[in-house]
């Protein structure tokens, strides 16, 4: 059983009707944080949702960056950094 990733994160209201997000994943061996940009509306839940999916398509996506499959885009929305 696996434990659920533990997720800080703040939003910011952007003047484009987007919301901007902040977030710092807590459970992680390395310090990870990143910004996120999503359409205004959606609940804390859904935010939460939005980033660990993407926590886990990020990291089998990074293996395909370095091949010549064109599966691999770059995601403009999601940004994620290590400390």
């Amino acid at each position: 059983m696996t434990n659920p990733v533990k997720i800080n994160f703040t939003t910011k209201q952007l003047t484009s009707g987007n919301v901007q997000v902040k977030f710092y994943v807590l459970d992680s061996r390395k310090s990870i944080y990143g910004y996120l940009l999503v359409d205004s509306g959606l609940s804390e839940q859904q935010i939460r949702e939005e980033i660990e999916m993407r926590l886990k398509s990020q990291t089998r996506m990074d293996l395909l960056r370095f091949t010549f499959k064109n599966q691999w885009k770059d995601d403009h929305q999601f940004f994620l950094y290590s400390a």
